[in-house]
């Protein structure tokens, strides 16, 4: 028997009421914005209150109210910098305090408003945010001005707010219910509101572990995953020291996402405060080369790996070997390497030249799209380069949903990231070239890049397909490969002789995070593949809670076996002697 699906009532009279006021704001082209990109505000003469009232869709001036808020007020996120004022430093893209961009009191709990108390909210589930913030929760906190409340309830969740709200996409925005009827909350905003407002504050301060339990712990590798774990089983008492290869601790967030997304002081504030927390830190300490790593296993009780997912996928095609083709994070690393020396006053003879890759007056060509191929963009913009071009093998997205692509999945639609815009403010077009497959480089007399090759492609049911006769040559003397990630760096998996996936990745299933050889934990992007900054947050949280059930057993374990070692040998110091 077929069952009638009824409508939810609460839904129909959102869409309706959504609908009638966008209705007006189309007809009559007015806008609840201002001209300072904020809500529009009113106080009368004898309104003697702090708060002004702010304007509705209807039109109307009222004091600022949660009840409804999705359907009064207009989603208007954070903007960043203007691109022509942004491309000339390498400070952060988001509007600092007393910059007029920034959002004022005022709108951020507007915006905190629209977060419209879903009996179900998709923003904190699994299509959305993966440390399972509790985001509804903070959002209420933000309207009523909670501020210290707020950056409690969000530190529950997530270690490290500072880094996701500013780096992460928001797959918790896509997930959104309000984004069914209207525009989604600005979650991301507001998670950097109360991060940024709690520093400001002094809220955040070291938590000291009252007790320790005795158990040591090594961490491979510092990035998020990494210092996510650590930051957690310090909390629990266990002796933690993390081991970082390069100079400086923060893996990816210290030298594979650039400057202007996110400022290196805004780490180094958090790993400090880890320090402070009793979490000891090892630079230049590479495992299994300069660290023997059987030397760790043999002065620790447990060791975890944080290696991250640092192998690129490369692009075989003839003229590969030439000179002005690289790797996205080299051409990263080293940007920001040069950026750390310059802010700590080292000369500019002092910088290694002969490895600095750099942009100026060339014509850059970024093969592979996402995060690392926008940061690619908007480094060479800063290096001041003759002109750049983003090749994307798949088909330009569309503007809206798929029918295979519905709510709460994160929505594969056409947008433009921060380098994007930067590129079309400067030279007026979209540097995206979509449907395009390298074929080959070009060198000239001295192995110097000079140009490359591409095809058109389209997409068919066993992969990308060449078209005949789509030949293209574009002019260019440097080329970032930007494609991605394959896996972790063999070398300290082979000698500890740990069991890989089919991708090459550690061995471990998600939950236990153990891995083929005993008192060894793997997380994050050597575990995962290739993933978010807020997967990496959430595999070190994971990891720490399955390590600490292993020391704690462990350390039971062995407090057993020396009762009865001891109990034995007692009864034998009381035997006679024959």
């Amino acid at each position: 028997m077929l069952k009638r699906i009824v409508a939810n009532p609460s839904r129909i009279r959102a869409q309706q009421s959504f609908r009638k006021f966008a209705t007006v704001e189309k007809s009559t082209g007015s806008s609840v914005i201002g001209s300072d990109g904020r809500h529009e505000i009113w106080r009368g003469d004898v309104d003697h209150d702090n708060e002004p009232k702010v304007k509705r869709r209807d039109g109307t001036y009222q004091p600022v109210s949660k009840l409804r808020g999705f359907i009064n007020y207009q989603r208007n996120p954070e903007p960043y910098r203007k691109p022509l004022e942004r491309i000339l430093d390498w400070e952060e893209l988001n509007p600092v305090k007393g910059d007029p961009l920034k959002h004022s009191a005022v709108e951020q709990k507007v915006q905190a408003a629209r977060c419209m108390d879903c009996g179900t909210p998709f923003c904190q589930t699994e299509t959305g945010c993966p440390v399972d913030n509790l985001i509804p929760e903070w959002n209420n906190l933000v309207f009523e001005g909670q501020w210290k409340e707020a950056i409690d309830r969000l530190h529950k969740t997530n270690n490290f707010p500072e880094f996701t709200g500013r780096v992460c996409p928001a797959p918790c925005e896509g997930a959104c219910v309000a984004g069914l009827v209207d525009s989604p909350v600005t979650i991301k905003n507001i998670e950097y509101a109360i991060v940024d407002k709690a520093w400001e504050e002094g809220y955040i301060v070291p938590r000291i572990p009252k007790e320790r339990t005795g158990m040591t712990v090594a961490i491979v590798g510092s990035g998020p995953a990494g210092v996510a774990a650590a930051d957690q089983l310090n909390q629990m008492g266990h002796k933690v020291t993390v081991y970082e290869r390069a100079d400086r601790i923060g893996g990816l967030l210290m030298y594979g996402i650039p400057n202007m997304k996110l400022e290196k002081d805004t780490v180094e504030r958090r790993v400090n405060l880890l320090r402070e927390e009793g979490i000891e830190f090892v630079t230049n300490a590479d495992i299994g080369r300069n660290v023997d790593i059987n030397d760790l296993r043999a002065n620790y009780d447990a060791m975890a790996l944080c290696l991250g997912a640092t192998k690129p996928r490369d692009l075989p095609i003839p003229g590969r070997e030439l000179k002005g083709v690289h790797f996205a994070m080299e051409f990263l690393t080293k940007n920001q390497k040069r950026l750390l020396l310059t802010k700590e006053g080292k000369l500019e003879s002092q910088w290694d030249k002969n490895s600095f890759i750099t942009a100026a007056g060339k014509d850059v060509i970024v093969i592979g799209g996402g995060d690392t191929g926008t940061d690619c963009i908007g480094t060479s913009m800063r290096h001041r380069c003759k002109s750049v071009v983003n090749f994307e093998l798949m088909p330009r997205p569309p503007l809206e949903r798929a029918p295979d692509n519905p709510w709460p999945q994160w929505p594969r639609v056409y947008g433009v990231d921060y380098g994007h815009a930067e590129v079309q403010a400067v030279y007026g077009k979209d540097p995206r070239e979509y449907s395009v497959m390298t074929k080959e480089f070009i060198g000239d007399e001295n192995g110097n890049l000079k140009a490359l090759i591409t095809q058109d492609v389209e997409i068919t049911d066993k992969g990308p397909k060449a078209i005949e006769g789509s030949e293209r040559e574009w002019k260019t003397d440097l080329c970032i490969l930007s494609m991605g990630f394959v896996s972790p760096e063999a070398y300290v998996v082979e000698e500890l002789g740990l069991d890989v996936d089919q991708r090459n990745n550690v061995h471990a299933v998600y939950g236990d995070f153990r891995t083929s050889v005993e008192g060894v934990f793997a997380g994050g992007d050597c575990r995962r593949g290739q993933s978010l900054v807020v997967w990496a947050i959430n595999e070190g949280r994971g990891l720490a809670e399955s390590c600490n059930n292993y020391l704690l057993q462990k350390r039971d374990d062995e407090a057993l076996t020396s009762d009865k070692t001891g109990a034995f040998a007692n009864l034998s110091s009381m035997s006679p002697k024959i």
